[in-house]
C-alpha cells in the first residue's frame, strides 16, 4: 500500500515512480537473502516486518530469489544480533539484510560475513563496517523538521517536551540531534523534559505521565513516532491542556489528530520514515546479487504529513499500521541510478 499523497522529502516522490531502466542480468534465482531485524515491539517494525513478507513473498514465488528469510532478535542486543548473524553466515546466506542494534557494536559480524562473500546491506539502523552497504534517511534533518515547524507556529517559542526512541540506537541519537539542533538555531524554545518511549504509544504514555508533574505548561511535544497517541493520551489523563504533539505517521496517532482537527481544528504535522524502505533493502541486496554496481551509501526521503493531507494519508493507512511506501526492483534500480 503506497502513501503518495505525503509530502515526501529528500528525493522526492520520483524514488517510488516506475522506470525503464533495465536490471542487472545475472540469475539470482538460486540465491537466499535472510533479513536479520534487532527489534519488533512496535507498530513501525510491524510494519516493516509486513512489508517485507508481501514484497519478499512475491519475488520467491515468481523465482527471483529462492528464500527471504525474516528473523529477529528479541530484545534489541548487540551481542546476540551478531550471533543471529554469525548464524545466517553458516547456514549459506548469500545476502544479509540488517536493521542493526548498533551502528558498531555488528562490525565484527559484519565483517565475518563479507569475508565469507556474503552481500550485507543495512537499513534503517546502518552499520559503519566499509564492506556494507547503507540505505540511511536523512534522520537528523528530520528531526530538525519538526522544530522548524513548531518555529513557524510559535512565533514567541515556549517549553518542549522530548520524546525519544530505543536507547542507544543509531536512529534515537540522529532524531535528538536534529531536533536539539534545532532548537538551538531558533533561539525560542527550551526543552525541559525529556523521557524515552521505545517508539511505542504505552511506553510513551507511561513515560510522559510519570514526569509531567514536574513539568511547567508545554507548549508542544517532540516525538520520534509510535509515541504521539500516547503522550495526547499522559496530557489527557494529567488534566492539562493538550500542546501541539508532533506524530509519527502510526495510524493511532493519525486517527486521533483527524477527530481533533473535526472537533476543535487541532493542528500538527507528522513525520517518519517509510516501514517499507525493508523492501528498497532487500531489492537493493537482490541487484548487487544481481551483479549491478551499487554505491556503498544510499539516501531515501522520509515522509511528512500535514494538515491538508492528514484525510488522505489516513485512508491509505491500515489499522494498526503506519502510513508506507513499498518499493518494488524498478524503484530499487532508479534509486541505485540516481545514486551512480
Amino acid at each position: 500500500m503506497k502513501s503518495l499523497t505525503a509530502s515526501v522529502l529528500g528525493l522526492g516522490v520520483a524514488i517510488v515512480a516506475a522506470t525503464t531502466v533495465q536490471p542487472a542480468v545475472a540469475d539470482t534465482s538460486g540465491k537466499k537473502i535472510a533479513l536479520s531485524n534487532n527489534y519488533a515491539g512496535n507498530s513501525w517494525r510491524q510494519a516493516m516486518l509486513n512489508s517485507w513478507e508481501k514484497v519478499t513473498g512475491e519475488a520467491v514465488k515468481n523465482g527471483v530469489v529462492a528464500a527471504a528469510d525474516p528473523f529477529t532478535t528479541a530484545e534489541n542486543q548487540v551481542t546476540e544480533q551478531a550471533a543471529q548473524i554469525q548464524n545466517l553466515i553458516l547456514q549459506g546466506y548469500d545476502a544479509i539484510v540488517i536493521n542493526a542494534a548498533s551502528p558498531e557494536g555488528l562490525n565484527g559480524a559484519v565483517k565475518e560475513a563479507c569475508d565469507a562473500g556474503i552481500t550485507v546491506v543495512s537499513f534503517d539502523g546502518v552499520v559503519t563496517e566499509p564492506c556494507a552497504w547503507r540505505i540511511a534517511v536523512d534522520f537528523k534533518k528530520m528531526g530538525k523538521s519538526e522544530v522548524e515547524y513548531l518555529a513557524e507556529k510559535y512565533p514567541d517559542g515556549g517549553n518542549l517536551l522530548e520524546i525519544r526512541g530505543l536507547a542507544g540506537v543509531f536512529v534515537d541519537d540522529e532524531i535528538s540531534a536534529g531536533i536539539h539542533e534545532g532548537v538551538a538555531e531558533s533561539g525560542k524554545f527550551k526543552i525541559v523534559g525529556s523521557v524515552h518511549g521505545n517508539w511505542a504509544q504505552d511506553v510513551s504514555q507511561k513515560a510522559v505521565a510519570g514526569i509531567l508533574p514536574s513539568l511547567p505548561e508545554i507548549t508542544a511535544v517532540v516525538t520520534q513516532g509510535g509515541d504521539g497517541y500516547g503522550a495526547a493520551q499522559a496530557f489527557k489523563a494529567a488534566g492539562r491542556d493538550t500542546p501541539t504533539i508532533i506524530m509519527g505517521n502510526r495510524h493511532d496517532e493519525l486517527t486521533w489528530w483527524k477527530e481533533q482537527k473535526d472537533a476543535n481544528g487541532y493542528e500538527t504535522m507528522s513525520v517518519s520514515i517509510a516501514p517499507g524502505v525493508s523492501t528498497l533493502a532487500f531489492w537493493v541486496a537482490q541487484q548487487i546479487l544481481d551483479g549491478k554496481d551499487v554505491p556503498k551509501d544510499l539516501t531515501v526521503p522520509f515522509l511528512r504529513i500535514d494538515q491538508g493531507n492528514l484525510e488522505a494519508n489516513l485512508e491509505n493507512t491500515q489499522a494498526g499500521g503506519v502510513a508506507n511506501v513499498e518499493y518494488s526492483q524498478q524503484d530499487a534500480i532508479k534509486v541505485i541510478d540516481e545514486a551512480s
